[in-house]
């Protein structure tokens, strides 16, 4: 695992400023965080992750320590912020790995540029609104601006009140995000498109049911049929369902990394 401070730094991209860190060497992995996170949201997996290859995880729009951005945020617009910040480093490709709502980003990533994606892991996010569990929806739909100060008393502030660049801006995030939160999606059509391979990655207990991750692995063609004794039946598309995590730690544990990284190194 790297033992070394990470690079901090800030890129301009599409009109805002997206900071980012790097950690580890070897071909590049875009890690993105789940709402109202930071890199820091993957915690021992970061590490994890950079002991092969070299992470560089982001803080979206608003998020972390990314200044906060006048504009609406949108899982198209952070998609195109995360193809910037790819082309700000000059590579050809990245594998992109995303977590909740930074699986939404990723996977419009995929969608939208996907000439820039190598591999794609997709962690507890769905490709569509109404994937999640209906009392994630209902949640989805209560959540306002007035969630700014009841949620200080969260972790996720305590986190971001220590590296934002304006502590005052939390506000801003909250309102963005609960807004983002509340508008429909169902990208069936654009999944099946997709011609990269793909790991989906879920918790059996996670804020979507194994079901729909399934669903989601049938759209890009796996689960069809046997394997057989040569794996010719295979896909080049992975499904993960871990046992005994959830939304609210499966990005933390060990056996995420462990999963992800099988997938990026395969030939």
């Amino acid at each position: 695992m790297t033992t070394t401070s990470p690079q901090i730094g800030l890129a301009k991209v599409n009109g805002i400023e997206l900071a980012y860190q790097i950690h580890g060497e070897g071909k590049p992995l875009i890690l993105v965080h789940g709402g109202y996170g930071s890199a820091e949201m993957f915690g021992p997996n970061v590490a994890a992750l950079a002991a092969g290859r070299r992470v560089i995880g982001v803080d979206l729009q608003s998020h972390g320590r990314t200044p906060a951005a006048d504009r609406p945020m949108r899982f198209e617009t952070m998609a195109d912020d995360i193809a910037a910040l790819i082309r700000h480093f000059d590579y050809e490709q990245a594998d992109v790995m995303g977590f909740s709502v930074g699986g939404g980003v990723a996977l419009r990533t995929a969608i939208q540029h996907p000439q820039l994606v190598r591999r794609l892991v997709i962690v507890s996010a769905p490709f569509r609104r109404n994937g999640w569990h209906a009392e994630m929806v209902a949640g989805f739909d209560q959540m306002g601006p007035e969630m700014a100060e009841f949620m200080k008393q969260t972790p996720l502030y305590q986190t971001y009140a220590k590296i934002a660049p304006r502590v005052e801006d939390w506000p801003i995030l909250v309102t963005q995000l609960t807004t983002m939160v509340k508008i429909d999606y169902d990208w069936a059509a654009e999944v099946r498109a997709l011609t990269m391979p793909v790991l989906i990655v879920a918790g059996d207990a996670d804020g979507l049911p194994p079901s729909h991750a399934v669903e989601f692995f049938e759209l890009l063609g796996g689960g069809k049929r046997d394997a057989v004794w040569d794996r010719s039946g295979m896909t080049k598309h992975r499904l993960a369902i871990l046992p005994g995590l959830t939304h609210y730690d499966i990005n933390v544990a060990p056996a995420l990394a462990a999963t992800v990284a099988a997938f990026l190194d395969e030939d």
